[in-house]
């Protein structure tokens, strides 16, 4: 690819007018990382990156986006891994009902990247000249930068409060039999549409949530706009690093009551016994991709805030075989531990039976390729999910349900965690 630069002054003014340039494309990404001081091993790139070419990715899609990758080495894609990957990896279904319609995988191929940098915009493209000149024109143009909200019907709840704690009693009955040591269970709220601009509506998230793998993307009259505080995994260098969330509170309303939860957070045995638990299923994931010896917990049970809660965040390392395939990196970690349990399998199963709604893309991940042995990729949480053709729009929330686990602190804990989505759509 071609670089070209640009000078500019004010970011956010800039970062809004591509946004409303990138609209035109069929498919599109978006960037947005904050509140990523101190983040281990960074976090996204601040970019948008745009294309009219979708990949003919089909089943078995890990095998089919291998191959891809490997005739096509140098090519930056973008796109997500849907939850429901899980069927082609072990004998699993996905009987619950969908919401929305998603496939399993989508990939496009940029055909220009805008990496925003200091004081400039760096323009990749095999046309980059070209590109700039439609760039320019658009930073000129005024646009109005305020959101002025969207117009969405009743919200549905699929789970209430008194059947999301008798799931909890029927889950814990599991752990304590021996069946699982935890589980991830999650709940489904929809609604219909009237009218969303899903481009203001990701810039206005970011703005009530505002996180390291903050991502947007458009698939044609699809759209993923997400919150995302938690990486999956990524590849540079041949280092693979993965970073689970396991443990949450909510911040304070005074300095000292905050710090005193982020305090009880970090002390707390049933907290750091979910968080170990991932730590564990983590690195015997990365194992299967990483030379021996190699695989290490550079940090755990790390406090990390965010402007809706304090998060329990650890780190794992390892260094990449040569043999293995970047692609098969990922394949043998998917899905993330923190979002299904231990054992994975069966936590897997269970989350079949006692969900009442297909995850879709929900608790998979959005991320893109740098060519073929670099790679990025977040957790698909605190995320909407929107389909302009149907005018419907769902999310999901869930956490991590224990031995210790109090059901009504828990769904009390997905109501938090749903705040920031609520408070932008307006519910």
């Amino acid at each position: 690819m071609k670089e070209v630069r640009i000078k500019i002054k004010n970011d956010k003014s800039i970062w809004l007018k591509l946004l409303e340039w990138s609209k035109s494309f069929k498919y599109v990404a978006a960037f947005l990382p904050q509140q990523t001081e101190q983040y281990p091993f960074g976090a996204f790139p601040k970019c948008i990156a745009v294309g009219n070419q979708k990949l003919n990715l089909s089943a078995p899609y890990f095998k089919s986006l291998e191959e891809y990758l490997t005739n096509n080495p140098s090519h930056k894609l973008y796109g997500y891994l849907g939850y429901d990957l899980k069927n082609e990896l072990e004998n699993l279904k996905s009987k619950n009902e969908s919401f929305i319609d998603w496939l399993p995988m989508q990939f496009f191929k940029a055909d220009c990247i805008i990496e925003f940098h200091q004081g400039e915009i760096l323009i990749k493209s095999e046309f980059a000249q070209r590109f700039k000149e439609q760039i320019e024109k658009s930073i000129e143009k005024d646009i109005d930068p305020q959101y002025h909200g969207s117009l969405v019907g009743k919200l549905k709840s699929w789970t209430s409060r008194d059947e999301y704690i008798n799931t909890v009693k029927k889950l814990k009955k599991h752990i304590e039999e021996g069946d699982i040591y935890e589980i991830n269970y999650c709940i489904n709220f929809s609604v219909d549409v009237k009218d969303l601009d899903p481009f203001h509506v990701f810039n206005e998230l970011c703005n009530n949530s505002p996180a390291p793998f903050g991502s947007f993307l458009k698939l044609d009259h699809q759209y993923i706009i997400s919150a995302s505080p938690e990486r999956f995994i990524k590849l540079k260098d041949s280092k693979i690093i993965s970073q689970p969330i396991k443990g949450t509170a909510k911040r304070g309303t005074t300095k000292n009551e905050d710090e005193f939860l982020k305090k009880q957070l970090f002390e707390s045995e049933k907290e750091r016994a979910e968080n170990m638990m991932i730590v564990d299923l983590v690195r015997n994931d990365l194992a299967k991709s990483s030379e021996s010896g190699s695989v290490k917990v550079d940090e755990i049970f790390s406090i990390y805030s965010f402007q809706q809660v304090h998060q329990m965040i650890s780190t794992i390392s390892s260094k990449k075989k040569k043999e293995i395939h970047p692609v098969k990196v990922i394949e043998n970690a998917f899905p993330m531990g923190s979002m299904t349990g231990a054992p994975k399998i069966r936590a897997m199963q269970l989350i079949e039976d006692y969900e009442n709604s297909k995850r879709n893309v929900f608790s998979g991940s959005i991320g893109y390729f740098n060519g073929l042995n670099e790679f990025d990729f977040n957790v698909l949480i605190r995320s909407i999910y929107y389909d302009e053709k149907l005018k419907k729009l769902n999310y999901e929330v869930g956490s991590a349900i224990t031995y210790d686990a109090d059901p009504e602190a828990e769904y009390d804990e997905c109501l938090l965690k749903a705040k920031a989505i609520e408070r932008t759509l307006k519910l």
